[in-house]
């Protein structure tokens, strides 16, 4: 590193020999020798981070018109030829990381690739490698909802401040109140509270049929169908079943519908339901009942125990949100909702009258599935803790695109929004296959076996799964498919029904975009010497941080069309 002059040696324009305290000029005329003079290093890097920032965006946009205009070309070949080549020709995003690099070395027992990875023991202890960042191998620090400083609470903002060298522009973003948590405080039984046993008094009962008939015909009815509608009423109507026993069944239905407006109070302003319900105090109520009703394992417990996760995560309750689901999770292991046992019997077909309550409960207990797999993934990849489903032991075969519109007709209604488009967008198996991604990323890239790979073997897999995460924005219908980056200073989205579905794929697309590269930051081929490998790597850091900035961009764009349950 060249030696820095004195500000007297500076301004005369002689060498300065740089000696301690007083270089030899100073010393000989009785003069201080400081280092207070400004620098212009600072603004060239700045000026360096702005142009860099640009030219990846110019460079991505260039690479998203080639795709298309090659896509194009491909629609009049012969059907058979345009097979072959989509097996040949790799992602857009392999094509960046090989004009920005070559290819990451093989792990196959080159020098590098038989180096062991060494971490910390407080990586390796918490296993929650997903908020912990990493630059060349060396750990930065922990910035996340979940494992550190919430990104957008002050401490948070201080955090990137520190870091970033400036303030981040998200007064827009926090125009709603505190994105990082919502304000309802996690019920709890305080000392002395009577513990229920049967659960209180439930509503009238015209009241729960309004509140069913406003989820049926609701977005979110259809977006998280966590009931069946018949199979509800079922529910509703053994509860309201007058009794003097305490029996488990009663229990369970009355558990199972204050779980139900549990949810509904989340919604009631949008949806005007009368009279106002107390969410915390559902809770409590079905929570209570927990004891009871986990003594039986069928769709009512099931529905119960999901509905309370649900809830929790809606709220902010990780913590208690993440335990329920565990518990849900392992009723559906027990009912064999992880298994595909609807082919027999699927959605466009009509059941016979005797086998018409053993047809929907099949049917529910897989939408139950596919929730509780969604739920799963992304908590596993938000706290760094395992999932507590196994995709090795799950059919994960994706329902047809037609299968979530059959379903609907099982909620009791017929929304009026219910059409083609809405089912193309929202009701999978897009944002399905998306999850089965972003369960193989929290696999490959961060548990703790992925903390023992070598450079090579990281950078392979990173490159695998950004050409899988590229295969699937392809395959997304153009009109609400994410682009491959979102720049600086677009601040309207395209109106309409569709804006909550297209919000939720576009920010899932550039979140895992970040998810994939930021891995990166564990390679230390910086110590290593390892020119090529760098430049590979350096390349993926610029996407990972291109990625980051496209959510908040598109978060602050998008901001109006969120709903407030939304940040969990």
């Amino acid at each position: 590193m060249r030696k820095r002059a004195c500000d007297s040696c500076h301004r005369r324009k002689i060498q300065c020999d740089g000696a301690v305290p007083q270089c030899n000029w100073c010393k000989h005329h009785g003069m201080a020798c400081t280092f207070n003079r400004a620098t212009k290093v600072k603004k060239r890097v700045a000026a360096a981070r702005a142009g860099s920032e640009k030219d990846l965006v110019e460079r991505l946009n260039r690479i998203e018109r080639a795709l298309e205009a090659a896509r194009r070309n491909q629609g009049s070949q012969d059907p058979a030829d345009e097979e072959r080549d989509q097996s040949m020709t790799p992602s857009s995003s392999s094509a960046r990381a090989s004009t920005d690099g070559p290819d990451p070395p093989a792990a196959d027992g080159t020098p590098e690739a038989a180096q062991v990875r060494a971490y910390d023991s407080s990586v390796r202890a918490s296993g929650a490698t997903v908020g912990k960042l990493h630059f060349a191998g060396y750990y930065m620090g922990d910035i996340s909802s979940y494992n550190g400083v919430p990104f957008f609470s002050a401490d948070g903002q201080e955090w990137i401040r520190s870091r970033a060298g400036e303030d981040a522009s998200i007064n827009t973003l926090l125009a709603l109140g505190p994105l990082w948590q919502t304000q309802h405080p996690a019920p709890t039984l305080l000392p002395g509270f009577p513990v229920l046993t049967t659960g209180g008094e439930l509503p009238d009962r015209a009241v729960v049929e309004e509140c069913l008939s406003l989820f049926s015909a609701s977005h979110f009815g259809l977006a998280f169908p966590v009931i069946d509608h018949a199979l509800f009423l079922d529910t509703i109507e053994v509860a309201y079943r007058p009794t003097d026993g305490k029996s488990i069944e009663v229990v369970a239905a009355k558990g199972c519908v204050f779980a139900f407006f549990a949810i509904v109070s989340l919604f009631q302003q949008q949806w005007k339901s009368s009279p106002e319900i107390d969410g915390q105090a559902c809770v409590m109520a079905a929570q209570s009942l927990l004891v009871m009703i986990l003594q039986v394992t069928n769709i009512t417990a099931l529905e119960t125990v999901f509905m309370l996760a649900l809830y929790h995560l809606f709220c902010g309750h990780l913590h208690q949100g993440a335990m329920f689901h565990s518990a849900a999770c392992r009723v559906l292991f027990m009912l064999g909702g992880h298994l595909d046992t609807t082919a027999t019997c699927t959605p466009n077909q009509t059941p016979e009258a005797d086998d018409c309550r053993e047809w929907r409960v099949k049917n529910q207990l897989r939408r139950l599935f596919w929730l509780s797999y969604k739920l799963d993934k992304e908590i596993s990849l938000r706290t760094g803790q395992p999932p507590s489903i196994d995709d090795e032991h799950c059919d994960l075969s994706l329902p047809q695109m037609n299968w979530w519109t059959q379903c609907a007709g099982d909620l009791g209604g017929s929304p009026s929004f219910l059409d083609e488009a809405t089912v193309t967008s929202a009701l999978q198996p897009d944002s399905l296959q998306l999850t089965i991604i972003k369960s193989k990323i929290s696999r490959t890239l961060y548990s703790v076996a992925a903390l023992k790979k070598t450079d090579a073997e990281m950078l392979r897999d990173i490159r695998e799964l950004d050409d899988e995460l590229e295969s699937w924005r392809t395959s997304v219908n153009p009109s609400y498919r994410p682009t491959l980056t979102f720049p600086r200073g677009t601040v309207a989205l395209r109106k309409g029904r569709l804006s909550m579905e297209e919000i939720i794929l576009h920010f899932e697309y550039h979140y895992l975009m970040a998810m994939i590269h930021r891995a990166s930051g564990r390679c230390r081929c910086w110590a290593n010497g390892d020119g090529g490998t760098l430049e590979g790597v350096s390349s993926s850091l610029a996407l990972s941080v291109q990625a980051s900035r496209s959510t908040l961009y598109f978060l602050r764009a998008a901001i109006h069309g969120v709903e407030e349950v939304a940040f969990w």
